[in-house]
């Protein structure tokens, strides 16, 4: 199949996340079982806007509001047309291919963003997005096929007016391939946070927990692990705070560093708002570092089991409490640890690509006919 997917960033963007690894490592899967794959995304600085990697075809344009324009417009030319199928990425926006296309469009949403248009946009930019996310895309989608990343956002995808039946569950995966670090776990006690640096992420959870708990815990250090545009907000926390000394501002790394940085904390901290799924926790987990997050976050419920591969709670208090019980408590840190990176083995992207063609192979195009398969 030729399959085009449309999204706003990719992995190399300045503020890309795991939505966009998702999408990477699904494509590069699919262009190997011998598809025709073309990732369309926006422009950033020191990308070229035309590349192919791992066999898949990267087009970048446009910004972070045009590229939805430049998308829908690629679908006009006949290379768009050509198309067996489009996956729509909606990352609160969505490109609004059933406006051009008929037949052959997939809808692939990590999560809703409720919280994060109040937060990022508390006026009425941010209710006019939660509008169009929340009542436009479902009736313009109402008959388009959903891949989402789990129960939890299938259940708030239901709550929006899109049919269970609709939507197919394909969760994050891992690269069992890749060598695994052979550092050694720290021998001080050291936290690490993995996400984007965005309001939404809520590091300043962490930067707090860390302001707490130095006096107490000799030693304690906190790795953040990530870039993004709220990067020096973070940094002037860390100083309001006081803890500016034993704080790390990594910015991005590449995968071997990131591996070794979750290899030797103890904890990871994940205090974000919303989680489709946090595939940091599954990166964790396979370094053998449990997770502590919100309950309230969605999709964490099910990328961490509470009490068996991490700890999940419901406030900033709980937050604190339970990181606090976390480094004190080596047996119950052990036994997370094994248990989180038993279950991490069982997720791989070989068989989240597998599924994931599958829901192509379902709404795909013939070309000929112009009919749905």
């Amino acid at each position: 199949m030729k399959v085009t997917f449309l999204t706003w960033r990719d992995p190399g963007h300045p503020d890309g996340g795991g939505s966009e690894v998702y999408v990477e490592e699904i494509a590069r899967r699919l262009a190997a079982r011998g598809h025709e794959v073309t990732v369309r995304s926006a422009a950033y600085a020191g990308a070229p806007a035309r590349e192919t990697v791992a066999g898949v075809a990267h087009r970048r344009s446009g910004g972070r509001l045009t590229v939805y324009v430049r998308g829908l417009a690629h679908l006009l030319t006949r290379e768009g047309r050509d198309r067996d199928v489009v996956v729509d990425v909606i990352n609160g926006l969505p490109f609004a291919s059933p406006l051009l296309r008929r037949h052959g469009v997939l809808a692939l949403v990590h999560h809703l963003h409720r919280e994060q248009w109040a937060i990022i946009y508390p006026d009425w930019r941010g209710r006019l997005g939660w509008f169009v996310e929340s009542r436009v895309t479902p009736l313009l989608y109402r008959a388009v096929p959903v891949v989402t990343v789990s129960e939890h956002s299938a259940a708030d995808l239901a709550r929006i007016g899109v049919e269970r039946a609709r939507v197919t569950v394909v969760r994050n995966g891992l690269d069992h391939g890749r060598r695994p670090p052979t550092v050694p776990r720290s021998t001080s006690p050291r936290l690490v946070v993995l996400a984007r640096l965005v309001p939404h992420k809520q590091i300043e959870h962490a930067l707090w927990v860390l302001a707490q708990l130095r006096a107490e815990v000799p030693g304690l250090r906190l790795d953040v692990v990530g870039d993004g545009w709220w990067r020096s907000q973070l940094v002037d926390e860390a100083s309001r705070l006081g803890v500016t000394d034993c704080v790390t501002f990594h910015g991005h790394v590449d995968d071997p560093t990131r591996d070794e940085l979750l290899a030797t904390a103890w904890v990871m901290l994940l205090p974000s708002v919303k989680e489709g799924w946090g595939i940091a926790v599954t990166e964790a987990a396979a370094q053998g570092t449990p997770t502590i997050g919100y309950r309230q976050s969605g999709g964490l419920c099910e990328s961490v089991v509470d009490g068996v591969t991490g700890l999940l709670v419901s406030d900033r208090s709980e937050f604190l409490a339970a990181t606090r019980r976390l480094l004190a408590d080596d047996v119950l840190r052990t036994r997370l640890s094994v248990e989180g990176t038993r279950r991490a083995r069982l997720l791989d992207w070989d068989d989240s690509a597998e599924r994931f063609e599958e829901a192509l192979g379902e709404v795909g195009v013939d070309r000929v006919s112009g009919r749905r398969r």
